[in-house]
């Protein structure tokens, strides 16, 4: 077909019919789409010409936003879009379709954020490819696709909210509240392998509540579970932030020291005794504590708790209210 020959009454006839065609064709190119990515979210195709910079797409994509077709300029060009984009997505955005048109990928996909009509954000997936290149080999027509992916997003957020906290309780004993077993044992053997690395100083201290069971048989359980947490509590405010307080098991606790010989344990041993021995406890009551302090020698986990534990019990043959190094 010669359109050099066509009047201009017929040239204006057939762009009308080309229009009309294509428009039909985008049409049964979303029906097609729809059925082929039926799952909800599907916002359906865009076509970008780079040469001309004029963007053709499904209006979903921006009603879905909030804006009405008649807000919108009478030709969309790319940037309209990102200029929409979250300031902590659009680098990441413009980087995949710079990658993508320079032949470094072999489609553009990336999700981002894009600004609502009313100021808040939605989360789209998007993913399109070069259909064809001029002769010097450039791009100059992309086609892609786009979902919604915000409810997604939001199920992955509560998701993730949620297993931090379940993380957070199993790690935390549910009486006093500080680290349980689990938990300090695997901080102990993070502290290990840094310290086999590092060669710095690490120390532990298991205390121990002197006559507990006293406590239990005599005031209940009660009373006994309002020490435990006292005791934990008086524990943990009186170590750093880069240490960490759990109960070991019962009525004992373990403190494990990161970067700390032997002395620098003892003095905070010391401390936290003097602290519950000075303390008064639910009703009326006084207690004593006694504690087994131990630094990392390269033995094993076990040997190392153990050798703690073995200086819990001699400062019980002692006679208690003392810490042993």
């Amino acid at each position: 077909m010669k359109y050099e020959d066509f009047s201009r009454e017929k040239l204006i006839e057939r762009i009308i019919e080309l229009e009309t065609l294509n428009s039909e064709l985008l049409s049964e190119k979303e029906l097609e789409t729809r059925l082929e990515y039926s799952w909800s979210g599907n916002l359906g195709h865009w076509y970008w010409n780079v040469k001309n910079n004029d963007v053709t797409f499904n209006p979903l994509k921006v009603t879905n936003l909030g804006y009405d077709l008649s807000e919108l300029p009478e030709n969309v060009d790319y940037q309209f879009f990102t200029e929409m984009l979250h300031p902590e997505d659009y680098d990441k955005t413009m980087e995949a379709m710079l990658n993508h048109l320079q032949g470094k990928a072999n489609v553009y996909e990336v999700e981002y954020r894009i600004r609502c009509k009313d100021g808040s954000y939605k989360w789209y997936y998007d993913r399109g490819k070069i259909t064809k290149y001029d002769e010097d080999g450039k791009p100059l027509f992309l086609a892609g696709i786009v979902f919604d992916i915000t409810d997604n997003k939001v199920m992955q957020s509560e998701l993730e909210y949620k297993n931090k906290v379940l993380a957070e309780l199993s790690a935390i004993d549910d009486l006093t509240q500080i680290a349980n077993y689990r938990t300090l044992i695997k901080f102990l053997e993070s502290e290990i392998l840094t310290v086999n690395r590092s060669k710095k100083p690490l120390s532990i201290a298991i205390f121990d509540i002197d006559d507990f069971k006293v406590i239990n048989d005599t005031k209940g359980h009660i009373i006994g579970n309002g020490v435990l947490a006292d005791i934990a509590g008086i524990i943990n405010s009186s170590i750093r932030d880069t240490d960490l307080a759990g109960r070991y098991g019962g009525e004992e606790f373990m403190v494990i020291f990161s970067n700390a010989n032997i002395m620098t344990a003892s003095k905070v041993a010391e401390r936290i005794r003097e602290s519950i021995e000075n303390h008064t406890f639910g009703e009326d009551l006084k207690l004593t504590l006694s504690g087994g302090l131990r630094e990392y020698l390269g033995e094993d986990i076990d040997s190392f708790i153990n050798s703690a534990d073995m200086n819990l019990l001699e400062a019980k043959r002692r006679g208690k209210n003392l810490i042993i190094a």
